[in-house]
């Protein structure tokens, strides 16, 4: 026996087909409702998760740029100044990376109405006003070490001082706020997500239920429909061969009798 003899290729039928593509169908769209949930996941773990976490460190980093510029009005002489005021640029650089990097992230908009766009932006504002200010306290400090007499030089100390504490501290409380804010509207569109992803899985399932029951009842009817078998008509021990002739019921069981 061959191969292609042992293994016979069938036509499906019209119901097969049908049934065949319901399954397939019903297992194209649990996919892709899958396929939208594991992307929310990754969203909500890389740009919120790890996002809310960069923002932090911004509001560290700040705090930590603001007690470096109140150490620079306490230094003893210029050499101190220029050791504590040479890591300034570094810090501000990370800060202002730190803010493009979640601001490069597919930035959304609540379900009601809070904008991430928007909101990085005025954090972004507030930032470049403090360093601003943080700027103008430095430049006066270094006119300090280089002030030709001590009336001089504790003048300018002072306009620092005044600087730093009526400018830098409400630029501060600005970024904080803002801050604030952002982080707020972070989680609120985290949970917006969170609740969409519960939703689309409680979808999800109500189709894979729905759908595997309404297959299975579509396969019982069809397989009923097509399950009516022929009457029988008679025994097969039965039938005789048309012409042969009929054997009587004592014929060739006993030998006839003959009289003389």
């Amino acid at each position: 026996m061959s191969l292609a003899s042992r293994f016979k290729v069938t036509v499906p039928g019209t119901n097969q087909l049908i049934i065949s593509l319901l399954i397939a169908g019903l297992g194209w769209v649990s996919g892709q409702a899958l396929s939208r949930i594991d992307q929310d996941l990754r969203i909500m773990y890389t740009e919120y998760t790890l996002g809310a976490a960069d923002l932090a460190h911004i509001s560290a980093d700040v705090i930590r740029y603001r007690n470096t510029i109140i150490r620079s009005l306490e230094a003893e002489n210029q050499t101190v100044f220029e050791r504590i005021t040479e890591s300034l640029p570094a810090q501000r650089a990370k800060i202002q990376h730190a803010v493009d990097r979640y601001a490069a992230a597919g930035l959304r908009v609540s379900r009601s109405g809070r904008s991430e766009e928007k909101d990085i932006q005025a954090v972004r504002e507030s930032l470049d006003q403090y360093f601003h200010v943080a700027s103008k306290t430095i430049d006066l400090l270094s006119q300090e070490w280089r002030a030709g007499s001590a009336a001089e030089a504790t003048e300018l100390r002072r306009k620092a001082e005044i600087h730093a504490a009526d400018n830098g501290g409400p630029k501060v409380m600005q970024v904080s706020l803002a801050l604030d804010r952002l982080l707020e509207t972070v989680a609120e569109v985290a949970k917006d997500m969170r609740e969409a992803g519960t939703k689309t899985i409680l979808t999800t399932s109500y189709w894979i239920v729905g759908g595997s029951f309404f297959i299975a009842l579509l396969n019982l009817f069809i397989g009923r429909s097509q399950a009516a078998p022929p009457l029988p008509s008679s025994r097969p021990d039965e039938t005789t061969p048309t012409g042969a002739p009929l054997r009587l019921s004592g014929e060739g069981s006993k030998p006839a009798l003959h009289t003389d």
